[in-house]
Formats: structure tokens, C-alpha cells, sequence
């Protein structure tokens, strides 16, 4: 019995290191970019940053998309959603009468829409095409959103851009006909707490969804990062925008699929967009796994025993072998626990690591099966999808 559990985790992890589009390689990035030319015109493109209490990061948000080196025209649109810490004025004080700066006062949130769907939407209102703009008031149905704007970004607002970030997103889509490009803004590591969960939490992210995989216009799979989305305006139009996707939690890999519907996309790792957003603790961690977990397992209780008992055998069964059994069982386990380690090293690299980190990666996947009971737990409490205080679309009792 042993030892076929063990030989079923090795299988496994022979599978991930020469399957799954290669995922562990971390291969994906950005840096591609510079071999790729510039566009014969540089697209108009208008940047849309959601924010919600936001005061720590919106300063450094705005500065540095409003110091973008991008020879095309752009426009910044932040949208103030109900914020109560004076977030709209710092990102006026922080653009220092730049006037390519909009900042929209948001509109309390409808029943069957996220928060922050709601904030791009009425960013998308707000630019006078296709429907009411934000500050007047609410359409009776959301239209489509307005084709021709050229390109739209949606970026967060705890989200710092190098001065060339746009640039190369652009010449990327442009070059590459992409109706969609992503980067994954490389996640902050300095607590103790960081440097242990937070470059798992992008293994885990590329081992759900192979960037390779997503890259392919001939695969299913489809991948964004919300912090950082290029879109093709009409693309998105056609696509249905944000409409469609309204209640979704996990709004990023949802507009992803309907892009893909109608172009190709693309998503990689980048050091040029980084996240402001400090993860002090393993609980800020948790809140922020638990936001989405039980989300991606569809709300299904099968999923959420499936999964649970799908990680055991991959990430706990081949420490707890190669330490307790004395046998074949247990060299089989050490064997899938090295496979283990080796698949994590070009992460851990990649947030200047020390690979032999991978070894922890078994308590780690732990942890994170820990945080995804969490999220069904909120979710059958009727906290599920909490953010900023307010819960997920589902647990709105006029949703009904």
C-alpha cells in the first residue's frame, strides 16, 4: 500500500516537471519584450486603477504611470470607490495638476457585481462613450463598453510601473496581435512571512495555469493577472467586457477566458510591475488566499475533498514516506520529494532564494490546503470573497 502511494507521488511529480507546458521553469517573462519592435504608430491608451482606501499606494501608483516613457497618447482615469481615507485626494496631489489625471467618485456597488469590477465599470462609464458616465446616474442595463478607445489598461492601485512597463506591454500586443497581455507584478518578499508563502503562491498560480499553455492560441487555458491588463478596446468590446463577468471573484483568469474567446493572449512574469502591498504576517496571507480559494474550486464540496486529497498525495505523502518508512516506499518518497525541490528552485531564484527552500515545500502546499478550508468555511458563513470589508457578490442578500 506504501509503496504504491509512493510510486503514484512520483508519477505525479514526473508528470508536472515534463508536462504541464513546463510551468516550474518560470520561462515566461516579460524581458522578451526588447527583441520585439516598436509599432509603426503608438496606440492611444487610457489606464483605469480601481481604488478602495488606498492612501498607502495611490501616491506611488499615479507618479509612476504618469511617468511612463510612452510616446503614444494616455490617459489616467482612478476611480475613488467609496473610499474613506482621502484616497481620491492623494491621487490628485500625487499627478500635481497633471491633467491627464481623471479621478471619478464612485457609486455604491449593485447587487450581482464585485467591487472592483464595479470600480473599472464605472471607470469605463466615465470616459463618455457607450452610456451614463459615473458621476450621473446608473444605467438601467451596463452596455458594452465603448470600442475604438485603442488599448485599456487596468492596473491596481497598489501597482508600481518602471517607466518603460507600458511601453513594452504595447509593443508587445501590437507585434504579437495579442488581444490580451498580463503580467504577473512580482509579489513583495521581504518579511519572514513572504519569503516563505509568497513564491509558492506564484508556483501554485503557474501549476493551475501554465503560462506556456495560456500563451497557446491552440489550448484551453486561459491566464491574467489582474494587477496588470492590457486590453484591445474592440476586442474587449466584442468579447462582451465587463458585463458578462460581473460576480466573478476571480475577475482576472475569468476575462482572460472571453479575450481568448476572440484572440489570442498572453501573460508572464515581469520585475518592471511591482506590488506595493506589504504581506507582514501569514494571516494577511491567508486573507488574501482565502479570498479566492474556495472560488476556484467552483463552490463545490466534491471539488474542495478532491483537491485536499490530490495535494496530500503530491505534496505530503513523499516527505512522510522517505522520513517514516525504511523501505523501497520510502527511497520512492525521497525520490518525489527531490523532484519536489528541483521544481521549486527556479521560483525561489527567481525572488533570490536559496533553493534548498523547496525542502519546507511540502509544509508550505500545508499551509495553503489550510487557507483553502478557510475560504469555504467564510463561504458558508456568508463571508465569502471579503475585500475591504465588504463581502462577494453571492453573500449580497439582493443578488436573489
Amino acid at each position: 500500500m506504501m509503496l504504491a502511494i509512493a510510486l503514484a507521488a512520483l508519477a505525479a511529480w514526473l508528470v508536472l516537471l515534463f508536462g504541464r507546458g513546463g510551468f516550474w521553469r518560470a520561462r515566461d517573462d516579460d524581458s522578451s519584450a526588447f527583441c520585439l519592435p516598436d509599432p509603426f504608430a503608438w496606440p492611444a491608451v487610457t489606464a483605469i486603477v480601481p481604488a478602495r482606501d488606498e492612501a498607502e499606494t495611490i501616491g506611488e501608483t499615479v507618479r509612476s504611470l504618469l511617468a511612463q516613457d510612452y510616446p503614444g497618447a494616455f490617459r489616467l482615469v482612478v476611480v475613488d470607490d467609496r473610499s474613506t481615507d482621502g484616497t481620491g485626494d492623494i491621487a490628485r496631489a500625487a499627478a500635481a495638476g497633471d491633467e491627464r489625471l481623471t479621478v471619478v467618485t464612485g457609486r455604491a456597488r449593485p447587487a450581482g457585481w464585485t467591487g472592483k469590477l464595479w470600480a473599472l465599470q464605472q471607470g469605463l462609464d466615465s470616459l463618455g462613450q457607450g452610456g451614463a458616465t459615473a458621476s450621473g446616474p446608473p444605467p438601467p442595463q451596463t452596455p458594452p463598453p465603448p470600442a475604438g478607445e485603442g488599448l485599456l489598461l487596468f492596473t491596481d492601485a497598489d501597482i508600481r510601473h518602471a517607466p518603460d512597463s507600458l511601453r513594452m506591454l504595447v509593443r508587445r500586443q501590437v507585434a504579437e496581435g495579442r488581444v490580451l497581455v498580463s503580467l504577473m507584478a512580482r509579489l513583495r518578499c521581504d518579511s519572514a512571512a513572504e519569503r516563505w508563502l509568497i513564491p509558492a503562491f506564484v508556483f501554485f498560480f503557474q501549476m493551475l495555469y501554465p503560462f506556456r499553455w495560456s500563451n497557446d492560441p491552440r489550448a484551453r487555458t486561459a491566464a491574467a493577472a489582474g494587477g496588470c491588463v492590457l486590453l484591445d478596446a474592440d476586442a474587449f468590446a466584442r468579447a462582451g467586457g465587463l458585463a458578462p463577468i460581473r460576480g466573478e471573484i476571480i475577475d482576472d483568469c475569468s476575462l482572460a477566458r472571453r479575450m481568448k474567446a476572440v484572440g489570442p493572449t498572453w501573460i508572464g512574469l515581469t520585475n518592471r510591475v511591482a506590488s506595493l502591498r506589504p504581506y507582514e504576517s501569514a494571516a494577511t496571507i491567508r486573507r488574501m488566499v482565502a479570498r479566492t480559494a474556495y472560488a476556484q474550486l467552483g463552490y463545490r464540496v466534491a471539488a474542495l475533498v478532491g483537491m485536499l486529497l490530490a495535494l496530500s498525495l503530491v505534496f505530503l505523502a513523499p516527505p512522510l514516506l522517505a522520513i517514516l518508512d525504511a523501505g523501497l516506499a520510502g527511497w520512492v518518497g525521497l525520490a518525489a520529494w527531490l523532484c519536489m525541490v528541483v521544481a521549486y528552485a527556479p521560483m525561489l531564484q527567481r525572488f533570490g532564494l536559496s533553493p534548498w527552500r523547496g525542502l519546507a515545500l511540502p509544509g508550505i502546499a500545508f499551509t495553503y490546503m489550510l487557507f483553502t478550508l478557510d475560504s469555504a468555511l467564510a463561504e458558508w458563513r456568508g463571508q465569502g470573497g471579503l475585500w475591504k470589508g465588504e463581502a462577494g457578490p453571492r453573500a449580497d442578500p439582493r443578488a436573489g
